[in-house]
């Protein structure tokens, strides 16, 4: 009898924990659909902003002690924006330093700005596609916004180096605020509006 007992209580301790299971299990699926969008759009981001920082680290693993210095898109981005610097006039010279591990820019040699790996605007372009992947639409029309949004934030990146280098030769006592909030600031809230152009951009059933 005893025995009989304890099997008849496994038995409605299975059922209990099973009608329990299969509870969990439709309310996980109907979360699922109601939150599909959410959870799309959240997996796409992360894993395209985790693939592409990887692979960008093992580019920067790559270039180490390389022809470049720091690294080719760091060094490119120095030496354009010394020429920027230079078609308005001022004189610029560029060197390399291992110390800071990135490019020193002497303008009017006078001052001096570092331009490191974290200047080269790649991490705020992974940022950026990330975004847009996450919101994928048509093959060629998000190929074609990533390159225009690529370049252009590539390109506003080296014309804000040179308009800041400018800004804190000049006005030297405003370097905090220049350099961690006004335009770090500019950036960011370009990638926002592309960002925001891109969600204008899409099929009102693919925003869904």
């Amino acid at each position: 009898m005893l025995s009989t007992s304890t099997g008849n209580y496994d038995l409605r301790k299975w059922s209990i924990g099973s009608k329990n299971n299969i509870k969990i299990y439709f309310f996980l699926k109907e979360l699922f659909k109601k939150y599909k969008t959410v959870i799309r759009f959240v997996g796409l981001f992360m894993g395209t902003y985790l693939l592409m920082s990887v692979m960008y680290g093992l580019y920067l693993k790559a270039s180490e002690n390389g022809s470049y210095f720091p690294d080719f898109v760091t060094n490119l981005v120095a030496r354009q924006s010394s020429n920027v610097l230079g078609a308005f006039g001022h004189n610029s010279i560029l060197v390399s330093d291992s110390i800071v591990q990135g490019m020193l820019l002497t303008i009017d040699n006078e001052y001096t700005v570092s331009i490191v790996e974290g200047c080269n605007s790649i991490g705020v372009i992974i940022l950026f596609m990330a975004f847009v992947v996450a919101f994928a639409e048509d093959f060629k029309k998000t190929l074609l916004f990533l390159f225009a949004g690529a370049v252009l934030i590539y390109i506003v990146n080296i014309l804000r180096i040179a308009i800041l280098t400018v800004a804190l030769y000049k006005y030297p006592q405003y370097e905090n605020l220049l350099h961690s909030v006004v335009f770090p600031g500019i950036i960011y809230s370009m990638v926002f509006i592309l960002w925001m152009i891109w969600v204008r951009m899409l099929k009102p059933n693919s925003a869904k």
